[in-house]
């Protein structure tokens, strides 16, 4: 299926690649529903953002959706790790509840498995040390087949693995998910910014650091590549990540690429945010507002923030 039909199809997409200004209809609210939990939990340096249980989410999802929000970003974290064994009845069942009780809702999962593998990084390794890439793209993609086959709307691949993008399509296409869109997280930099995110998605890596698969903030080539790269291999929708340290590449990427181009304010710069305004520098709304604005001027087709849930009211 043509990746213009896929999106014509759905109002919700529409609406995140339209060019129109940036507002809340353009913004998706990040999730988090962990398995091992009781009761949900806030997370550290995000106010207002929680880890949820399989019951709790869909209460977080009422209230959202009653404040606006129409795309939610799931991001599911087991209880136990595993570098060979996929915890399918957790991630079916959160998928499948939510998408029962909220079939109205857009609802994208994050593609990845860092909140799976032993080792908390994006891939599997080989028995050198080395990213094992073959291995590491087939449990990605049975990762993105099975989120299709329990109800996700979309998928959002967040791993920067060389061909993934490709690899998901075919897998999707091959099963009869051509109607299923891919959100990539096409130019994703190796951040200092990601810290209260890899608390709550419990993703941080044991040994290392990502390196060797995410990309160097200093390499402007390289980071309009990856997108183009995964434009030619049927993603949708392309993202830069950190977003507010990224605004530079929104405009370069749409021009080669003619894509619709988001940006994801990550955990770090939402926390900046947070604790300028605790010790009263800022008012947190005034400058949550001013970094919206700025997205909007870079030309952001789409922003994925953890403050969605209050972009109608600060909209308004």
């Amino acid at each position: 299926m043509d990746r213009y039909l896929r999106i014509k199809q759905n109002q919700l997409l529409r609406n995140l690649a339209d060019s129109g200004s940036l507002h809340y209809k353009k913004m998706i609210q990040p999730i988090f529903c962990v398995e091992s939990l009781i009761e949900k939990e806030s997370v550290k340096g995000l106010p207002g953002v929680f880890r949820d249980t399989e019951t709790s989410i869909l209460h977080q999802i009422d209230a959202d959706v009653s404040n606006g929000i129409t795309q939610f970003l799931l991001f599911l974290v087991p209880q136990k790790k595993s570098d060979s064994v996929l915890p399918i009845d957790f991630y079916q069942s959160v998928i499948g509840k939510i998408k029962k009780e909220y079939s109205q809702i857009f609802l994208w999962v994050d593609t990845c498995i860092c909140s799976i593998t032993t080792t908390g990084h994006c891939c599997h390794f080989d028995d050198t040390g080395k990213i094992d890439l073959s291995r590491t793209l087939q449990t990605l993609s049975q990762l993105a087949l099975l989120y299709a086959e329990a109800g996700a709307d979309g998928i959002a691949p967040s791993d920067m693995m060389d061909g993934r993008v490709k690899s998901h399509r075919n897998k999707l296409d091959s099963n009869g998910f051509q109607n299923i869109p891919i959100m990539s997280y096409s130019t994703k930099f190796k951040s200092n910014f990601y810290g209260p995110f890899r608390g709550a998605a419990e993703s941080a890596p044991n040994f290392g650091d990502r390196s060797s698969y995410q990309l160097d903030v200093r390499d402007i080539d390289s980071a309009i590549g990856t997108s183009i790269r995964d434009t030619e291999e049927g993603a949708d929708f392309l993202m830069v990540k950190p977003g507010l340290t990224s605004i530079d590449l929104i405009s370069p990427i749409k021009e080669k690429t003619g894509m619709p181009v988001g940006a994801y304010q990550v955990s770090g710069e939402y926390a900046s945010l947070h604790y300028l305004a605790q010790e009263g520098f800022l008012d947190f709304e005034a400058g949550l507002l001013e970094t919206w604005n700025i997205f909007r001027r870079a030309g952001t087709s789409f922003l994925i923030t953890y403050a969605a849930r209050q972009a109608k009211r600060i909209f308004e």
